[in-house]
């Protein structure tokens, strides 16, 4: 089958895969395509790697546009995307309300499951938000570092560790089997991410990858989005 590529941020994996019948019987096309971090991701359609879509941050569209890698009049918002707490859904849920709750939950777990704390969005804040509680060097040889968030979460799915915590963002907790949505994190310590979508300069498929855009971003898959997570 012929499909549609994308190049996306993991924060979008459940809304696409969401969204696969419906753009085959649209179009007759399937999707594919890789989700990671979102640096990682606009790193490789800068280096070649053949898409049709990309789905990143706000910023990193609007950067890639000016680049000459996606298509200006095709940028469209996908949603909001809060970074948030997640644990074993076996677990009990922990509460966080303020600075001090996050820095004793972050405290008191023996492992903290984070994506890349270098290219992803939800890592790099996770890095920022333990240096401004004082807490980076205590929390280091407690942090699980995987490639992105996706993965972070199947991994604290699967742990055996006593009290494990992760930290991503939400669309990539509610997408994940055997954990659960513990809250945003606190004032003062929270991010909510707009992602956008759009399509490449280089797209094999200009005209599909449109309508999958039209799809990611219509009023009529508003229900969809807020479910997997996204808000407005």
């Amino acid at each position: 089958m012929t499909t549609v590529t994308i190049l996306s941020g993991g924060a979008a994996q459940g809304l696409v895969r969401g969204l696969i019948e419906a753009f085959k019987a649209q179009t007759g096309l399937g999707i594919d395509g890789e989700f990671g971090a979102v640096g990682i991701m606009a790193d490789k359609l800068r280096a070649g790697t053949s898409a049709d879509l990309v789905i990143l941050t706000q910023a990193l569209l609007a950067k890639l546009a000016t680049e000459k890698l996606v298509d200006p009049s095709s940028i469209a918002d996908v949603g909001r995307v809060e970074t948030a707490l997640a644990v074993r859904s076996r677990d009990p849920r922990v509460t966080v309300k303020t600075e001090a709750d996050l820095r004793d939950v972050l405290r008191s777990a023996d492992a903290i499951y984070v994506p890349d704390t270098k290219a992803s969005t939800a890592g790099q804040h996770v890095a920022k938000v333990l240096d401004q509680l004082g807490i980076a060097y205590e929390a280091a040889s407690r942090l699980k570092i995987f490639p992105n968030g996706a993965t972070a979460m199947r991994e604290l799915a699967a742990s055996t560790a006593q009290r494990p915590i992760g930290c991503t963002q939400a669309t990539e907790i509610i997408a994940t089997d055997g954990i659960a949505l513990s809250g945003a994190l606190p004032p003062g310590c929270e991010l909510v991410t707009m992602y956008t979508t759009g399509v490449t300069a280089r797209a094999a498929h200009p005209n599909e990858a449109a309508a999958l855009v039209a799809l990611l971003t219509g009023t009529d898959r508003k229900e969809l989005r807020q479910r997997v997570g996204f808000a407005g």
